[in-house]
Formats: C-alpha cells, structure tokens, sequence
C-alpha cells in the first residue's frame, strides 16, 4: 500500500474529490496518509481532518525563499514516508531539490490542455482568462508529473470540455473541474499506486 501525501493551499476541491474516491474504493494500492499545507487555517485542512487524515501546516511565509522552503517540505515528505505526493491547488512553486527526490512520483493537475495554456503564470482562473481571450473551442485538464520546469512534466492524463460563447473564467473553470479534475486526479493517482504507469524516453504510458 503506497503512502499518498497531499500538498494544499487553499479549498482543497481536488484533495475532497482524492478523499471521495478513495471512500469509493476507487483508489487501488494507495492510501491518503497525510496533507500538508502551506498555510494556515484553510478549508483544506479541515476536509483532510474531517476525514481522519492527519495534517501538517508548513507556512511558506515563514521561510525566507523558495529554496529554504523546498528543503523543510523535503525533509517533511520523507519523515511521512511518502510513496507518491500530490499536488492539489498547491500554490508554492518548488525548487528542484523536491522534483529530483522525487523523479515520476509528483503528480498535478494543471486547468488546462498542455502545452496550451500553461507554464509560468497561468494558474487559477488566469488560465480560463487567457483561454477565453484566445477564443479557443475547447478546453480541459491535464494531469501530469511534476519536473524542475513549470507544467512541463510527463502528461498522464487529459480530458476535455467544450467551450461555450457565453462562458465566464468561472463558469468554465467549474466546468472542467466537474468534468475533468475531479475525475481524472484520482484515476491517475490509483493507476500510480497500481504501477499501471510506464515511463519511456520521459513520456508516461499508461498500461
């Protein structure tokens, strides 16, 4: 059984879909062991905490870089034994001590069709912004594994929704997180833990 750790920053939406699914039994081998935030007092925490699921609050404001940060988060993820970590509405950019600890083993979800949409500064409703502005037909969610590089990991998964004329950021981003996140995150997280996914030449093939 594979230790799932969850990293969160906010509402915690996708963490409630994992906890949902796992509930389910849709997530095989895996199990939610424990979600660390970084920040305090937010909703997230209180999902993971109604659900049984300890938690660890390690305030980003409190470091003085990125880099500091990556180290005391690292050092948090080994003591939790973590087998996979998922990085659900997560906010904090990591360094590349996390990413290199962790090769294949960082999954996130990213409100868009990547490559389309993504890399530095798209994250949150920016994302459906730019996307309405661009005028494209559709859109979705990619789930994919994290890497040094922003959005730029091994893609796992996608799923698509169509993008209506009258649509606001809003509207479409809870569109696709109905749709596409909060579906795909788990069955990802669940193919991971089942050692369903395969890496060839840095792609993820899903057996």
């Amino acid at each position: 059984m594979k230790n799932i750790v969850v990293l969160v920053s906010g509402g915690g939406t996708n963490l409630q879909a994992l906890i949902d699914a796992e509930r389910r039994g849709e997530i095989n081998g895996g199990k939610i062991t424990c979600v660390i935030s970084s920040k305090e007092g937010v909703f997230a925490l209180e999902r993971a905490e109604k659900a049984g699921i300890p938690t660890v609050v390690l305030p980003r404001k409190e470091y003085a870089d990125k880099v500091s940060y990556s180290v005391a988060l690292l050092a948090e993820l080994q003591r939790q034994k973590a087998d996979l970590i998922v990085l659900a509405g997560f906010m904090t950019i990591l360094d590349s001590c996390v990413t290199k600890a962790y090769p294949f083993r960082i999954i996130n979800v990213h409100p868009a069709l990547i490559p389309a949409f993504c890399g530095d500064g798209f994250y949150g409703l920016k994302v459906h912004e730019k996307v309405l502005e661009y005028g494209v037909k559709v859109s979705g969610a990619t789930i994919h594994f994290v890497n040094e590089f922003t959005d730029a990991g091994a893609v796992i998964l996608q799923g698509v929704v169509e993008v209506l004329n009258d649509d606001t950021p809003e509207v479409l981003q809870k569109r696709i997180m109905e749709n596409v996140e909060w579906k795909l995150l788990p069955k990802a997280v669940s193919l991971f833990c089942e050692d369903r996914i395969t890496i060839k030449d840095g792609k993820a093939y899903v057996d």
